[in-house]
């Protein structure tokens, strides 16, 4: 038994996020992202490698998103709606009601600004939302024999990580995660699963993140020296998460210091995101929620609505705008107009990916060429991270406690990825890999087929089953009794007690039972005329055995 994973994207690299799981004669596809360093083509995943088709339905048997982002779904109406994908899309119920606009702001940016033509249109935006499943925290969705359940992943709202099981085969997709809560978000939680593959992104693989209370004292003493020096602070943002994040933050500061300097926020984005947010409270943590009885937190006191026309006015200000990398909309043009200024500052909170302007800033950049023309980098360039991904101690948290068999990397840079792979391997004692781009990797599992006989059912009937059994095995008159049911943790003991002695030898034994289940059962002959019988199961159900099959009848 196997588990074939091919990347799309995200091999390797951090962007356009797709990633194929091939098991059980089962394919899904978790996320269908875009790269934010490109502008054309090569921003999507590499579908050609699934085949030259205009229908990739009976390809893919589900399509699994994580959360909002782009480099996870900017792809998604392009597959569904231009490369004929027909089938399930499953989401959380805040990232479905996100997307639409995420995508469409996309849109505009790519058509409308800079003259893009094979771009996906409105229309199709809605036309593959109208497709989309939602799928609630901590709840089992079965497709065809797929069963998919959603953990609380606090990477921003509506994120979620994925357990997929087909046929005894399982893996984890976490999409992105932050272990450590924010502001307004809860950190991410899931189960001990024991799954036989965990794909975790590594996009800070190597990286030890500050405590979250200086990163705000560090970033509120950068806004204050520069408003200081009558300096204009630039906060390039993703409109949900980071943006909100900044925004309690700020506006909490404001309130308690009463200052005057404004804070905007740019873009209705922005303005439908916070919007959302009270609509999904229920997905923030405690303490919004509580507050949220008196009143809410996304109604900032402090932070208004950002005017065009105030973008050459010499007074101080500290504006938060879109799009997080600089590569293109608002937060690009007051780059431009504010960065030669050595008064101001560009305080970059969150991850840049090659071919960005924030990429290049973050390298030391003293000159930057946007569309053919040449801007000199004057003003401080400051980089505070309020990036919601979990760094090298949480990514190591979260793949101990999920308790793996492999471990899978994408979603990151090939240096940090080789050395999170080795201390993985080093720590955890399990395989770790980082595959590229439409390189595939087999990892080969023992897998348990289970049948979810139900305990009752089986205590009923277990003796008549025994002596059907026996009988089968050892031939006609032959007896013996079951010792019971021992549950320890999450596997099921039997004991067959025989109350004569076995002709067969324990390799007959195996052989049979074996030819049956596939070696999904450990048998050892504990003593003369006793086998001690184990296989894994949920605690209400037997597995893959061909003597829990003595039930024909009902």
């Amino acid at each position: 038994m196997s588990i074939e994973i091919i990347p799309l994207g995200a091999g390797k690299e951090v962007g356009r996020s797709c990633i194929l799981v091939k098991m059980a004669g089962r394919t899904v596809m978790f996320d269908c992202g875009v790269h934010m360093g490109y502008d054309d083509e090569r921003r999507y995943p590499y579908f050609s490698y699934l085949g030259n088709t205009t229908d990739y339905t009976p390809l893919i048997d589900v399509v699994l998103i994580t959360h909002f982002h782009l480099d996870h779904c900017g792809a998604l109406p392009y597959f569904t709606e231009m490369k004929g994908y027909n089938g399930p899309v499953i989401m959380s119920a805040p990232t479905r009601a996100i997307i639409p606009l995420m995508l469409d702001d996309f849109r505009k940016v790519c058509v409308e600004h800079k003259g893009e033509t094979n771009f996906y249109t409105q229309e199709q935006i809605k036309e593959c939302i109208s497709k989309v499943r939602t799928i609630e925290l901590h709840q089992t969705l079965t497709i065809g024999d797929i069963n998919i359940r959603a953990y609380y992943a606090g990477h921003v709202l509506g994120a979620v990580m994925y357990y997929v099981e087909c046929r005894g085969h399982s893996v984890v997709y976490t999409g992105d995660y932050n272990v450590v809560g924010d502001r307004h978000l809860r950190s991410a939680w899931i189960e001990r699963l024991d799954p036989h593959v965990v794909i975790s992104e590594s996009t800070y693989a190597t990286k030890f993140r500050e405590l979250k209370m200086r990163r705000e004292k560090v970033f509120l003493k950068k806004v204050m020296q520069t408003i200081d020096r009558g300096g204009k602070v630039l906060i390039p943002v993703f409109a949900l998460g980071r943006a909100q994040e900044l925004c309690i933050l700020l506006d909490t500061y404001w309130q308690r210091a009463q200052l005057e300097c404004a804070v905007h926020f740019a873009g209705t984005l922005t303005e439908k995101a916070n919007q959302l947010y009270k609509t999904f409270i229920n997905w923030c943590n405690e303490n919004v929620q509580r507050v949220f009885l008196s009143r809410n937190m996304f109604d900032f006191q402090h932070i208004t609505q950002f005017d065009r026309g105030t973008i050459k006015t010499k007074d101080p200000m500290v504006l938060i705008a879109t799009p997080g990398m600089l590569h293109g909309g608002l937060s690009l043009a007051v780059f431009k107009e504010w960065c030669e200024d050595s008064r101001n500052t560009i305080i970059i909170p969150g991850y840049c990916v090659p071919g960005t302007v924030g990429h290049t800033l973050l390298k030391g950049a003293d000159v930057v060429h946007i569309d053919g023309k040449e801007y000199d980098v004057r003003c401080e360039i400051q980089t505070i991270s309020f990036s919601a991904h979990s760094d090298h101690r949480g990514i190591l948290q979260v793949l101990r406690w999920v308790h793996p068999d492999n471990v899978v990397l994408v979603h990151g840079e090939e240096e940090r990825m080789r050395g999170l792979s080795l201390e993985v391997q080093n720590s955890l004692s399990v395989p770790c890999y980082y595959p590229g781009n439409q390189e595939k990797l087999v990892i080969h599992c023992d897998v348990l087929t289970k049948l979810n006989i139900e305990y009752p059912l089986l205590n009923a009937h277990k003796q008549q089953y025994h002596q059907n059994f026996v009988s089968e095995l050892f031939g006609e008159g032959k007896s013996g009794e079951i010792s019971g049911f021992v549950y320890q943790d999450w596997i099921q003991e039997s004991t067959l007690l025989f109350g004569c002695e076995i002709n067969a030898s324990i390799d007959e034994v195996r052989e049979k039972i074996a030819g049956e289940v596939l070696d999904m059962v450990k048998i050892e002959e504990q003593t003369k005329g006793m086998l001690m019988i184990t296989w894994e199961s949920e605690k209400d159900a037997l597995v893959a055995s061909h003597f829990t099959c003595f039930e024909k009848s009902s």
